[in-house]
C-alpha cells in the first residue's frame, strides 16, 4: 500500500465555461474518514467522479493508493467501492440479489458473497426486507442496499456520496455504525453529506468546498473553534453564506 490512501493534486475539472473543481488539493490517509462538504453544485460529486475514474482531470491529477486516475483506471476500480448519489440497481431483483450480483461483478467467491451479504444486511437493519423486490423499496431502503453493494467486495477505499439521504433516524444510525466499522478496519473513506450533524459525529476531518474551491479544512472541533461556532452547520453557513439542501 502507498503511504497516502488518496492524493488530490491541484485538481481542476472544467466543463465548457464552468469550473466545477478549482485547484483542489487534499491528502487522505488510511483509516481516515474524511467529510467532503459543500452546497449543491460545489463540486463534490465531480471530485468523486474523478477519483473513481469516470471523469478525467482538466488540470492537475489524483491518485488512489499511488495509482493514477488516468493511467491506472483498471487497478483503481479494483480498489474502490462507490456508493453514487444516484443509486444503480435492478428493480426486478430483491435487495439480496442486487448485492450478490455486485459481488459477482467483482469476482468475489460465491460462498464469501453469501456470507458477507447476510452479515451486511443484518448490520444495516434490512433483514425483514432483503428478499423483497428492490422496486418496492423506499428511498431510504435503496440507499442502505446501495451502500452494501458498494462495499460487498471489501474495497480498500470507499467513496460514499450522500449515502444516508432519505433515511429515517434509526436507519441512518445503523449506517453510521457500519461506516465507523469500515474506518476502524483501516479503510480510507470519503463521505459527502448535507447532514452537518452526520459529518460532525463521524468525520476525522472535513473539507468544505464552494464553487469548486476548498475554503476550509480541519477537524470539526478545529473548525468550530476557529469560526466561533456552536456546531458544524454554523461553520458551514458562515463560510458559504448558504443553508443546507433545498435552500442553497
Amino acid at each position: 500500500m502507498s503511504k497516502t490512501a488518496i492524493l488530490i493534486d491541484n485538481l481542476t475539472v472544467q466543463f465548457d465555461d464552468v469550473i466545477a473543481v478549482d485547484d483542489l488539493a487534499l491528502e487522505i490517509q488510511w483509516g481516515e474518514l474524511f467529510g467532503l462538504l459543500g452546497p449543491n453544485g460545489a463540486g463534490k460529486t465531480t471530485a468523486i467522479n474523478v477519483l473513481c475514474t469516470l471523469l478525467k482531470p482538466t488540470k492537475g491529477g489524483a491518485a488512489v493508493d499511488g495509482f493514477d486516475v488516468v493511467e491506472d483506471k483498471d487497478k483503481i476500480r479494483e480498489l474502490i467501492g462507490l456508493c453514487p448519489q444516484e443509486p444503480a440497481y435492478y428493480t426486478f431483483l430483491t435487495g439480496r440479489e442486487n448485492i450478490e450480483l455486485y459481488g459477482e461483478f467483482h469476482s468475489v467467491p460465491r460462498e464469501t458473497i453469501q456470507d458477507r451479504t447476510q452479515e451486511f444486511i443484518k448490520k444495516i437493519g434490512m433483514e425483514e426486507h432483503a428478499d423483497r423486490k428492490a422496486g418496492e423499496y423506499s428511498g431510504g431502503m435503496i440507499r442502505r442496499v446501495s451502500t452494501v453493494m458498494a462495499l460487498i467486495h471489501d474495497p480498500h477505499v470507499a467513496l460514499l456520496d450522500e449515502p444516508t439521504v432519505a433515511m429515517d433516524p434509526v436507519s441512518r444510525r445503523a449506517v453510521w455504525d457500519f461506516i465507523r466499522e469500515l474506518k476502524n478496519n483501516g479503510k480510507a473513506i470519503i463521505l459527502t453529506t448535507h447532514y452537518m450533524e452526520e459529518a460532525e459525529i463521524l468525520c476525522d476531518r472535513v473539507g468544505i468546498i464552494d464553487e469548486g474551491k476548498l475554503i476550509a479544512l480541519g477537524t470539526p472541533k478545529e473548525l468550530m473553534e476557529e469560526h466561533d461556532a456552536e456546531d458544524l452547520e454554523e461553520v458551514f453557513i458562515k463560510l458559504t453564506g448558504k443553508k443546507l439542501r433545498g435552500e442553497v
